[in-house]
């Protein structure tokens, strides 16, 4: 679950501000820190249902207080536009996140570093959707709000330059990429210092970029020094150390080290599954990319069970319509293919397709899209 430092401390103040609030319909109080702390726990585990529960009582019960123009009414909106989100559930989220944004305009105007927060998470909802032009110049308009206001070297504008930067490497602008990425580089190392978490992550998304152009000795390079700051900084066991083991396997599997990229994603799902729980999605794509390299080397009934481990999860704490599911379920798919089982396999694409289009859009610029739509008419 993504909330800012900014959006939690909001959060935070309205449970303050609410603690005695009673609910006219039962006159008991409304323990506004539990339902925080449970929104948080439930979606920790990602028990994605149950924490849009609790996020909806905490709408809900705001609404009641302050009415539907109050900036706390945005956070609690904000806040369940965050779980939407993780869900795949774009649309909502997108329209919660606008309604936010209006409320925060009128507010504070249309200059105010919250007002460019919640724009900045407008945008990466854009992103998830393939919506990348509306969603780099809703990042441009965030990144002009806040180095106006906080100065071009807060790390607030490098979150947004850090964010526009993978815009532009999912529309395959990898120089335009590197250059934001670098730059968000350069303030979080001189703000937050050379061995902060989310120094590592910038690292992380600059791996990324040059794995993408097969740029694999940086991309190795630039992942090893995310995972020594993580080891270092949060421990060997925590689940940002996951992700950076899980990143690194993915250039030694590009590169058809697939026992070694193997190696690393057992450690990744090791700790994930101590760290997160064994039905957490983290858990998921990383049996996911496991049984991509067992897929790789022909062990078919290895990957295959992994997979379906994987889409277990999935389904369960994403839904059945979730672009997780469908990459899964077009992995597992081209094991059956390999197989020749050209039956089971034709029914997973079909279903893969059909999720890919409700949710990114038939036109979406997803290369395993135009993928799949190969495999059927194959």
């Amino acid at each position: 679950m993504r909330i800012s430092t900014r959006t939690l401390l909001a959060i935070l103040a309205i449970v303050a501000v609410l603690g005695s609030l009673l609910v006219p319909a039962t006159a008991q109080s409304v323990d506004f820190a539990g339902i925080e702390k449970k929104i948080k726990q439930f979606s920790d585990a990602g028990n994605y249902a149950a924490a849009v529960i609790e996020a909806q009582k905490l709408e809900a019960a705001v609404r009641a207080k302050f009415g539907t123009n109050h900036l706390n009414y945005a956070v609690a909106l904000e806040n369940l536009a965050n779980l939407y989100d993780d869900q795949g559930k774009y649309d909502e989220a997108e329209g919660l996140y606008t309604r936010a944004l209006a409320i925060r305009e009128s507010a504070l105007g249309a200059n105010h570093p919250d007002v460019a927060e919640i724009i900045n998470n407008l945008a990466n909802v854009n992103t998830e959707q393939g919506k990348y032009a509306e969603a780099v110049g809703l990042y441009k308009r965030a990144l002009a709000i806040k180095e106006k206001t906080l100065g071009a070297n807060h790390p607030d504008v490098a979150r947004t330059l850090n964010n526009l930067g993978v815009t532009y490497k999912e529309q395959g602008k990898y120089a335009e990429a590197e250059g934001m990425q670098k730059r968000a580089l350069a303030i979080r190392e001189k703000t937050l210092g050379a061995n902060h978490p989310d120094v590592a992550a910038t690292l992380s998304n600059l791996a990324n970029v040059y794995r993408e152009q097969s740029r694999y000795a940086e991309a190795e390079e630039f992942n090893k020094r995310a995972l020594a700051i993580e080891e270092k900084v949060l421990g060997a066991s925590h689940p940002n150390v996951a992700k950076s083991l899980h990143n690194l396997g993915v250039v030694y599997d590009d590169q058809g080290k697939y026992i070694e990229a193997a190696g690393l994603y057992k450690r990744a799902l090791a700790i994930e599954e101590k760290t997160l729980g064994v039905s957490h999605p983290d858990v998921a794509n990383t049996l996911a990319v496991l049984g991509v390299a067992y897929w790789n080397q022909g062990k078919y009934a290895e990957a295959e069970g992994l997979y379906k481990r994987a889409l277990t999860i999935q389904e369960k704490a994403l839904g059945a319509n979730h672009p997780d599911v469908a990459r899964t379920l077009d992995n597992l798919a081209n094991v059956y293919d390999d197989q020749g089982r050209s039956s089971e396999a034709e029914r997973l694409y079909k279903r893969v397709l059909s999720i890919r289009e409700e949710v990114l859009g038939a036109n979406h610029p997803d290369r395993n899209v135009s993928m799949t739509l190969k495999h059927l008419v194959s």
